[in-house]
């Protein structure tokens, strides 16, 4: 019955979560809105689930039809980081699953505010980036303490170009942080429904399929087919596939950082330290790719012996 009820609360939390989005709430529970899917997916049989959910997405599509869009799209990865929690996986790939299928997401939808509504990503940059530089024009024309300072027109092309630049980073990170919200909260929930969660693998295990580096030269000639291309779609995916990749990279850079410091016994701070000059300095991501396609760790266990 404790099961039973804990399920049915759940239910009614994504319930709340879903009409908060009505509301100017939504800022922040637009982050939570995994959650519950992932925890009703993970702790009941998939006929469970449905009994469970169905009742909810009925509801919200008699307040508000439009509702059930969000509903479906953060259904999604909730699914399927269910399905990795189901199946015992770590808590990295449940990480790296949630990321990518939200990337995923965000892409299919500029894709389809693209090609459907005619919506032009980096022309919509540039305008923001035009109403910017006004804003700051008449700030600096009404401070008297700034004469002769003024907001030039390749200043404007200089922060429009900045900002597409950032386009690859913000939907990465926005991906990555719903991933990490959902499996921070995930996790002592699932516990408390007696469902088990692996806990996340230390640094010095972390390592990515070697299958990476083929996504790499893909994203690659892709980058070359989106120079030639004038569609904004093609051009955000191509922006977005190396800096994630790329993100990668830099993972794999930190695993083989904290395996050698453990495997010469060096203290964990040094590790962290050197993890941090790898982020500031993201060249260094060399190191991982040089890491997934070469065996380094397993030659520095054999020299050791």
């Amino acid at each position: 019955m404790k099961f039973r009820l804990a399920t049915v609360a759940w239910s009614v939390i994504y319930l709340l979560l879903l009409l908060s989005l009505l509301t100017p709430l939504r800022i922040f529970t637009v982050f939570l809105l995994i959650v519950p899917g992932v925890v009703l997916f993970s702790s009941l049989p998939f006929k469970g689930f449905l009994i469970h959910v169905i009742p909810v997405l009925l509801i919200i599509a008699l307040q508000d039809v439009y509702l059930l869009l969000p509903a479906i799209y953060f259904l999604i990865p909730a699914l399927l980081m269910g399905r990795v929690y189901k199946k015992g996986a770590s808590a990295f790939q449940a990480l790296m699953t949630g990321t990518g299928v939200v990337l995923a997401e965000l892409l299919v939808v500029l894709l389809i505010a693209t090609y459907t509504f005619g919506f032009d990503l980096s022309q919509y940059l540039r305008d923001q980036a035009a109403i910017s530089a006004n804003l700051v024009q008449q700030i600096l024309n009404g401070n008297a303490m700034l004469p002769g300072m003024n907001w030039t027109a390749e200043d404007t092309q200089r922060l429009g170009t900045m900002m597409i630049g950032k386009v690859p980073y913000v939907l990465i990170l926005t991906s990555f942080l719903l991933a990490v919200i959902t499996h921070a909260l995930t996790r002592p929930a699932l516990s408390s429904l007696d469902v088990p969660v692996r806990k996340m693998k230390p640094a010095r295990e972390w390592r990515l399929p070697r299958a990476l580096i083929w996504y790499y030269l893909l994203a690659i000639v892709f980058e070359w087919i989106a120079m030639s291309s004038d569609s904004s779609w093609v051009q955000a995916v191509s922006v977005s596939m190396l800096p994630l990749i790329h993100a990668c990279f830099i993972i794999q850079t930190i695993g083989f950082i904290h395996f050698w410091t453990h495997s010469r016994n060096m203290r964990p701070v040094i590790a962290v330290l050197l993890s941090i000059v790898v982020l500031v300095f993201q060249p260094l991501r060399i190191i991982g790719i040089i890491d997934l396609a070469f065996p380094l760790r397993e030659a520095i266990t054999r020299s050791k012996k």
